[in-house]
C-alpha cells in the first residue's frame, strides 16, 4: 500500500497529518528453525511492507484502522485485554510489553495497511509489531535503541500473542540493510551484513494459496520437540546450553537414548546450522550454485528431518528443481503452506514463471501467485 493512501486515510480519518513508518517483510534465505535453538539464520529485510501512520488523540481512547480490512479497533490504554482479532493482539501486545517495563503512553490513533502476503511466511506479524513499535518511539520520544525494539517485540509475540517464536524476524525487521543479508548469532545477538552480490539472479516467492493454519500450534510442538532433545543429550553433556552446541557425532552417540522423532528434530536442526555457516562462505566467494544447493538441502531437511512441508509446497520445489534457470528453492518459513524462496536467474526469471504457473493450476486446481522481491532497509520514518 503506497504511503499516500494511508497519510489520506488517517488525514480523513483523524483530520490531522501523521507520522509515517514503513516497516517491511522479510525472507530468510536459509537457517529455518534455528533461532530458538541458538543457532544462526541468514534473513533480510524486502520491498513488501506495511505502512503506518500515527499521531496523538484529542480523547482518552486510542484508535487503530486497518485499512486493508477496513476495520477499526478502540480501547483504552489501561484496559488492554487479548482479542479475538489476531492483527489486535500484535498491537495489543506491543503496548502491554511497554507496560511492563514501566513505559506509559498518552492516548494515540493509527492507521496502517500493506503489501505483505499473509501467510506466506514473510513475518507480517513482526512487520506489524516491529513498525508500530517504531512509530510509538518516533511519536512520543521513547528514546528505545534498535535492540529494545526488537526485544519489546519478541517479547509481544511470545507473552501476548502466544507464538513462542525466535528473535529473528523482529531483529531483521529493525536491523536489516539494503543490498546484504545478515548473519545474526540468536545467541548473543551479534550480527555480520554480508553483500548480496548474486546481480544475475532474481528471488522469487513462490505463494501456495495455501494457509498455514497449522503452522503455530505445529510450530510450537517442534519447539517442545527440541527442547526435550536437547534434555536428553544435557543428561549425558552438561556443557551443553542449546542444539548449537551438538555437533554430528554426539547426536549420533545419543541416537539409542533419543526417540525417532525426537532425533529426527535436532538432527535437521544441527545440520541447518551447519548450512548457514557454509551459505554465508558460499556468498563471500559469489558462489551461486553452492549456495542454491545448500536451499535445496534445507528443503530435505524440512520435508524428511523437520516435516514442516505439504504436497503444494514439496511439487513447487521438485518441480524448481528440474528447471535449469532455478539456483536454488525451499519452502519457508513455518511451513505447511506458505511459500517457497526460489533463486532463478534473471535472464531466465519469465520462462520459470510462466511454465511453473501452468503446471501448478494443472496438479492443484489453484492460482499460483508470485512475488519478485528485493532486499531492502528495515523499518524507519517516511514522514
Amino acid at each position: 500500500m503506497k504511503p499516500q493512501i494511508i497519510y489520506d486515510k488517517f488525514l480523513g480519518l483523524f483530520h490531522e497529518a501523521p507520522i509515517l513508518v514503513r516497516s517491511p517483510g522479510r525472507i530468510n534465505l536459509i537457517g529455518e528453525h534455528t533461532d530458538y535453538n541458538e543457532g544462526f539464520v541468514l534473513p533480510a529485510a524486502i520491498d513488501k511492507e506495511i505502512v503506518l501512520g500515527v499521531a496523538p488523540a484529542d480523547s482518552d481512547n486510542c484508535k487503530l484502522y486497518a485499512a486493508d480490512y477496513e476495520q477499526l479497533l478502540e480501547f483504552k490504554l489501561e484496559e488492554i485485554q487479548k482479542s479475538g482479532k489476531s492483527w489486535h493482539n500484535y498491537f495489543l501486545g506491543v503496548l502491554d510489553e511497554l507496560g511492563r517495563r514501566g513505559i506509559y503512553l498518552q492516548p494515540f490513533n493509527c492507521v496502517f495497511g500493506g503489501d505483505i502476503p499473509i501467510g506466506g511466511g514473510l513475518s507480517s506479524s513482526a512487520a506489524l509489531t516491529c513498525g508500530f513499535a517504531y512509530a510509538l518511539n518516533e511519536l512520543f520520544n521513547l528514546k528505545l535503541s534498535k535492540l529494545e525494539m526488537v526485544q519489546i517485540c519478541h517479547q509481544a509475540e511470545n507473552n501476548f500473542v502466544g507464538v513462542h517464536c525466535g528473535i529473528m524476524d523482529q531483529f531483521a525487521n529493525i536491523f536489516s540493510r539494503k543490498d546484504y543479508v545478515l548473519k545474526l548469532d540468536c545467541r548473543s545477538l551479534e550480527y555480520e551484513l554480508i553483500p548480496f552480490g548474486f546481480r544475475d539472479a532474481s528471488l522469487l516467492l513462490l505463494d501456495t494459496q495455501i494457509s498455514h493454519d497449522l503452522a503455530s500450534s505445529e510450530y510450537n510442538l517442534r519447539r517442545q520437540q527440541c527442547e526435550t532433545g536437547l534434555a536428553e543429550i544435557k543428561k549425558i553433556d552438561n556443557s551443553v546450553r542449546s542444539l548449537r552446541d551438538v555437533s554430528p557425532e554426539l547426536l549420533q552417540e545419543m541416537k539409542s537414548k533419543l526417540h525417532p522423532v525426537i532425533l529426527k528434530r535436532c538432527n535437521y536442526v544441527v545440520r541447518e546450522i551447519e548450512r548457514v555457516a557454509q551459505a554465508c562462505e558460499a556468498l563471500k566467494r559469489n558462489e551461486l550454485n553452492d549456495f542454491g544447493q545448500l536451499m535445496f538441502e534445507t528443503h530435505a531437511g524440512l520435508r524428511d528431518g523437520f516435516e514442516v512441508s505439504c504436497p503444494e509446497l514439496d511439487f513447487l520445489v521438485d518441480t524448481a528443481r528440474s528447471n535449469t534457470e532455478v539456483v536454488g528453492a525451499r519452502l519457508m518459513g513455518g511451513g505447511f503452506g506458505g511459500c517457497t524462496i526460489n533463486l532463478v536467474q534473471e535472464r531466465s526469471s519469465d520462462k520459470f514463471i510462466s511454465k511453473i504457473q501452468r503446471q501448478y493450476q494443472s496438479k492443484f486446481g489453484k492460482e499460483l501467485k508470485i512475488y519478485h522481491v528485493k532486499i531492502e532497509s528495515g523499518s524507519s520514518k517516511l514522514l
